[in-house]
């Protein structure tokens, strides 16, 4: 059986991720890792744990003994430095100490190509960090994420940046469900 842990998957990307990997493997057990207890999800193999992300013991004691992966999906635009640092770095770090604690298989996160400067230089300084270390690293950096029943008004630039593409692959936006594929894809190859 495996176990992978997400750091903030009952968002939009982390469903998509639980869901396509369900699929390719009824075994697998999730335990997701959030500031609040909800659990959208109907699958007796997807556990929503809530946890203080800067407690390390507090959730080594709510995951199981064994945990082949893990993914850190917090992270967005933040205005403030300090607040940039405790939504991006932070969540980083944890998960590089769980994966050591854990002797992970591979570790993954979602970077971001688009976006304020601050958070794109960021999320590059959090991925090397990440690299450095002796886990492997599996990384998707897209621009805009769509598809999947996302309607909102960053989907609607979705064409535009299609078009922008031809030009800059920075500007390439990405189908929820290839993210999820890629990133499950890297993860689960052999080193």
């Amino acid at each position: 059986m495996t176990n992978v842990v997400l750091l903030g998957g009952t968002g939009y990307i982390g469903r998509e991720i639980t869901r396509a990997w369900l699929k390719r493997d009824p075994q697998v057990s999730f335990f997701i890792i959030s500031r609040n207890n909800v659990n959208n999800f109907n699958n007796r193999q997807i556990q929503v744990i809530q946890a203080d992300l800067s407690n390390t013991a507090q959730m080594i004691g709510q995951l199981p003994k064994k945990v082949d992966y893990i993914i850190d999906l917090i992270g967005r635009p933040e205005k403030n430095k300090k607040e940039l640092i405790d939504i991006n770095v932070k969540p980083a770090q944890m998960m590089l100490q769980l994966a050591r604690h854990y002797q992970v298989s591979a570790m993954g996160i979602i970077g971001g190509k688009l976006g304020p400067k601050s958070f794109t230089d960021i999320k590059s300084e959090i991925i090397e960090m990440l690299q450095a270390s002796e886990i492997r690293l599996s990384v998707v950096e897209p621009t805009i994420v769509y598809g999947g029943g996302r309607k909102d008004n960053i989907t609607k630039m979705v064409p535009i940046l299609k078009f922008m593409s031809k030009f800059s692959k920075k500007f390439k936006p990405i189908k929820v469900s290839v993210l999820a594929n890629q990133l499950i894809d890297d993860l689960v190859r052999l080193p």
